[in-house]
């Protein structure tokens, strides 16, 4: 059948994508889905790993989304709901109700369910949450009071430890007769009488040991302990730094109470990624899936402020109106410095930002980035000074023109090299994100010094 085919080249990397559901995977599936085949649905869907079924989800449109689900319903497994996006997330719960939703959730580790927990609104939050047998919900309810970036909101409440007097023979007979154990894991953790950790050991290295050895014998003391109010940016980069699997999360007395392990830690890196390309532009990773009013709504706001700076530019330009009016030839070129320093100072910007969020700029380090960009712009102003003045000399006939041109480029591209380290430098010691308002404010000051520079250059020089 057509559908065998479609997964045996997925399976045999035939496929354009080596991992994944393919597009005729998809298309197939909403052929399926618009004449009401449901045994073939079920078959297409039957092999997707819960990723791919989110992939599906959101690729579909609204009204086959809701036809798969309803297929989905008796059997839905609540893995999909970790991988979709916040927005569609948000039409599953809805149509799968509260009851179902929540049966789900008590089969997701705590921090999968806290990831879908916390992206609902209250009130959801509040049914779901009620609906969750006692034990679980205070567990729940106890990791969202943390703040949402909290590395206590990524941990999962389940972790192995062991006392520090057991041997591997006490140890392994634990992790083969307790219940309660997590589904995965790649440490356990060697606590004292007060629960705080002490050592953690790989369960590649019990494995390798005589079983009278005592935990405190292989165990590593070198652990990191993450406390629980950590930024999940900072988790991320101790897990990078230090290449760690899992790490345990401890309270404000030092005591045990979940791990994060490095899946979690992918998704922070990835998601952190995005919001800061995203910011960059001024818009949120649930935009794709926001109906159109709200989309517009959303970035209604930053336009805007980039109305705003545009007038203030425009305010700059009428106030050299008579300049422009005895030479023609400044109303072609002027846009030319503002827009090649606005370009050049936002490649500076992206580096600084990923430079903060990472940790990288402090020091000795700040001040070597800042002259290193500032040398930068000073050899690119002159490179693009000198081209675009020869230009600019050689169209109109007129080399006084061209040198005011390429000064005006050289001055303003130093600028935005400078503006770009500085700025999102400053915007990140006032506590706000540089990536969301860096950006707006270096595009506002290199076009103002951009048509500034020009056009005064132009009336002291030229005219």
């Amino acid at each position: 059948m057509a559908e065998k085919e479609h997964f045996q080249t997925q399976e045999h990397g035939e496929n354009e994508a080596l991992y994944g559901v393919s597009q005729e995977t998809i298309r197939a599936l909403e052929d399926a889905l618009e004449n009401h085949e449901t045994a073939r649905v079920e078959r297409l869907i039957e092999p997707l790993h819960a990723a791919d079924v989110a992939v599906v989800i959101e690729y579909l449109s609204p009204a086959l989304r809701h036809q798969l689900i309803e297929l989905l319903r008796p059997h839905f497994d609540p893995d999909i709901l970790a991988h979709l996006n916040e927005t569609v997330c948000e039409e599953v719960v809805e149509q799968l109700g509260t009851r179902e939703i929540a049966e789900a959730i008590t089969g997701l580790k705590t921090d999968d369910a806290v990831a879908l927990i916390e992206d609902l609104d209250e009130h959801q939050q509040k049914e779901i949450l009620d609906s969750i047998p006692m034990g679980e919900r205070l567990i729940l309810e106890e990791v969202l009071t943390y703040p949402e970036d909290s590395a206590a909101r990524l941990m999962q409440r389940e972790v192995v430890c062991v006392p520090s007097f057991w041997t591997v023979e006490e140890t392994t007979r634990y992790m083969a007769e307790e219940e309660a154990l997590p589904e995965k894991f790649y440490d356990l953790f060697v606590v004292d009488s007060d629960k705080i950790p002490i050592g953690e050991i790989p369960l590649s290295l019990l494995l390798r040991q005589k079983s009278s050895t005592k935990m405190t014998d292989i165990m590593s003391v070198d652990i990191k302990r993450i406390p629980a109010l950590m930024d999940q940016e900072e988790v991320a980069l101790l897990f990078r730094k230090y290449g760690l699997v899992s790490a345990p999360v401890v309270d404000e007395k030092g005591r045990i109470v979940g791990m994060i392990t490095v899946d979690d830690v992918v998704n922070v890196i990835e998601e952190e990624a995005e919001e800061d390309i995203m910011l960059l532009s001024r818009v949120t990773e649930s935009d794709f899936y926001e109906p159109l009013l709200s989309t517009s709504y959303s970035r209604i706001g930053w336009l805007l402020i980039t109305l705003l700076n545009t007038l203030v530019a425009v305010t700059v330009i009428s106030q050299f109106q008579h300049t422009i009016e005895k030479m023609v030839a400044l109303a072609v070129l002027m846009p030319i410095s503002a827009a090649m320093s606005g370009n050049a100072g936002m490649q500076v910007v992206t580096v600084t930002v990923r430079a903060i969020a990472n940790r990288e700029l402090g020091g000795a380090n700040m001040n070597r980035a800042i002259w290193k960009e500032t040398f930068v712009g000073l050899i690119n102003g002159i490179v693009f000074g000198a081209l675009m003045g020869s230009i600019a000399a050689f169209w109109f006939s007129n080399s006084a023109l061209g040198m005011v041109l390429g000064g005006a480029l050289i001055l303003n591209m130093v600028w935005a090299a400078v503006g770009g380290v500085i700025l999102p430098i400053v915007i990140d010691k006032m506590g706000m994100d540089p990536a969301i308002s860096a950006g707006p404010s270096l595009t506002t000051t290199t076009d103002l010094l951009g048509f500034a520079t020009f056009l005064g250059l132009a009336s002291h020089f030229l005219v």
